[in-house]
């Protein structure tokens, strides 16, 4: 089993790296002259990393029997 607070520095780390990704897409968004291709890149780990931390949020839950 992995240790539960492992998982949450993690996510903490996740989320931080999330939120930090939009404040650099909001950002070359003003600029004038953008990076279409960049910004799809930023926008496509967004993605990635939304993923990771619904995984790491679910494992986190206990397991609950029905």
């Amino acid at each position: 089993m992995v240790d539960k607070q492992a998982l949450l520095d993690k996510l903490r780390d996740l989320r931080a790296e999330h939120r930090d990704l939009d404040e650099v897409i909001e950002g070359l968004h003003s600029e004038q002259a953008y990076d279409q291709l960049q910004i799809k890149r930023l926008k496509k780990r967004k993605l990635q990393l939304k993923d990771e931390i619904a995984r790491v949020e679910s494992e986190l839950l206990p397991d609950i029997i029905a």
